[in-house]
């Protein structure tokens, strides 16, 4: 007996493989609808979680006037130093100031730091890295030189050296935050252009005479927005995390704005570290839970817009 005469087992993938082939046959077949990016982001649990989480505290600091009664700024002497109540939620700080209102409020600012200088380096560097790989020549190299020194100074230090130039304030610390932020995105869109420009259907836009920027910015971007998406979102968890930094060591936004950097500064006191828990305890968990949030959301769409993941 031959051996393709020996009856095979079938198994549950071959009855699923013959149901699919019915219903295909029939007619009857539902294709996915939808963007297949979205379909492989909502398949990811964490990123899911993520833009919850990040939805809810962007929500939240939008509607601060809606949630809380209580003005960030107002000093109240009577009420220095309360735990958490129904009356203050996260309780009050050393002024007597609802830290619950202060966190809401600082959102506001710290959120519009981090997503604002993210979205601003990122257009900054997008603009400059397509036109400079696809062109090339003087105005790449240009660009590569300036991109390099200004990564070659530690970002700590060359931030604390602008601080120190230009002074505290909030339009001051997001200029900083682009200067020294737009050069990642740069390369990368730089890195994309590069091996795109290569591409036959380039070929093609130029034998028609397409302009430079509209080949550039219309039919090649669009193909490396995916790794540029992703970017920007580690560049918000990130200046986010340098705001909070730098105002915890009194450099960044000045300390009259509410920000959650600026709120985590009075735990440079011990005595607060160990009895006051609620004045820092709070604020660090917001920052850890946004933070997280966006790198979810980053690693989602790392994973939805990988070509090589594609299902």
């Amino acid at each position: 007996m031959a051996l393709a005469d020996i009856p095979r087992r079938r198994t549950r993938f071959d009855r699923r493989f013959d149901r699919i082939r019915e219903l295909e046959e029939a007619g009857r077949l539902k294709h996915p609808t939808g963007s297949r990016l979205l379909r492989k982001f909502m398949s990811n649990r964490l990123a899911v979680v993520g833009l919850v989480v990040f939805s809810i505290i962007l929500l939240a600091a939008i509607c601060a006037p809606l949630l809380t009664p209580w003005d960030p700024t107002k000093i109240n002497l009577r009420a220095m130093l309360q735990p958490p109540s129904w009356e203050h939620w996260f309780g009050t700080d050393k002024t007597g100031r609802d830290v619950f209102a202060r966190v809401l409020y600082g959102g506001r600012i710290s959120i519009l730091v981090g997503l604002g200088s993210a979205v601003v380096s990122a257009i900054i560097g997008v603009i400059v890295g397509c036109y400079a790989g696809y062109v090339g020549g003087w105005f790449d190299a240009i660009c590569m030189r300036v991109s390099e020194i200004i990564m070659a100074f530690p970002e700590l230090i060359l931030v604390l050296m602008l601080v120190s130039i230009l002074g505290q304030s909030l339009s001051n610390i997001m200029i900083i935050f682009i200067v020294g932020g737009w050069c990642g995105i740069y390369r990368l869109a730089r890195a994309s252009m590069l091996s795109l420009r290569e591409e036959e259907y380039v070929q093609a836009l130029r034998s028609f005479g397409l302009s430079v920027p509209l080949i550039c910015f219309k039919h090649i971007l669009p193909n490396a927005l995916g790794p540029i998406m992703v970017n920007i979102t580690l560049s918000t968890a990130a200046f986010i995390l340098a705001e909070a930094g730098l105002s915890f060591l009194g450099l960044g936004v000045p300390m009259n704005i509410a920000t959650w950097g600026n709120i985590l500064n009075v735990a440079q006191d011990l005595g607060v570290l160990q009895n006051n828990w609620w004045i820092w305890l709070p604020v660090g968990t917001t920052i850890s839970l946004f933070v997280l949030s966006v790198n979810f959301i980053g690693d989602g769409l790392r994973d939805a817009t990988d070509p090589t993941q594609q299902g």
